[in-house]
């Protein structure tokens, strides 16, 4: 059986750290994109990444930052794999010497195996609702968009919450699932029951597979 891996993404607060790790996330997401209502200063992003027990990734999400910009960051905080969320090429991610993540917006008119082949060296995709801002704004998109041939890896993302993860998880059978703003009680502010119940329904959902 397949299990789903679960990315918290969005953390901002040592409780909301903890409330991931103790639901049982394999993934937390540190925002170092200034525009976004979750981004971390540095110092903060690496207090929470050396408070993390073994065995659950640390991934930084960046949105068209200059090089330099990741290059100091990756000096003080101790970070996994890498998100890239905007228009930044193979070159662009790969120079990092890190594992990274591309994220493609989904819409009808862009091509996703297309997409894919740009990125051969990317651990997985993940797929995120287009919308006018980078992140997907807590919106869903169409799931059957998806072919099902994508040579890499799936964490899917886009309006994900407790209430519609397992039938994410059953049509779409992704590699992980990521989730933010689908367990906050404000921007930037999660939920521990809704960090907890999402877990529960992407476990139910892998009993089933």
């Amino acid at each position: 059986m397949h299990r789903t891996r679960i990315k918290i993404c969005g953390i901002t607060r040592i409780c909301d750290l903890d409330a991931a790790v103790r639901a049982g996330a394999d993934a937390v997401g540190f925002v170092f994109y200034p525009p976004s209502p979750r981004a971390l200063a540095t110092e903060v992003a690496a207090e929470l990444a050396r408070r993390m027990p073994p065995f659950v990734a640390r991934v930084g999400l960046f949105v068209n930052a200059e090089p330099a910009s990741v290059r100091e960051v990756l000096r003080a905080v101790p970070v996994d794999i890498l998100q890239f969320h905007g228009e930044e090429d193979a070159n662009y991610c790969e120079q990092f010497g890190l594992p990274y993540l591309k994220v493609a917006r989904v819409r009808p008119e862009l091509d996703l195996l297309e997409f894919a082949r740009a990125y051969p060296s990317a651990q997985g995709l993940l797929l995120d609702a287009w919308v006018e801002a980078y992140g997907g704004m807590g919106r869903s998109f169409d799931w059957s968009l998806i072919p099902d041939d994508l040579p890499l890896p799936i964490v899917l993302s886009g309006g994900l919450h407790a209430g519609n993860v397992a039938e994410a998880v059953g049509k779409v059978h992704p590699w992980a699932v990521d989730v933010s703003s689908g367990v906050e009680a404000a921007k930037g502010i999660k939920d521990a029951d809704k960090i907890a119940a999402f877990v529960a329904a992407v476990r139910t959902a892998d009993g089933r597979e």
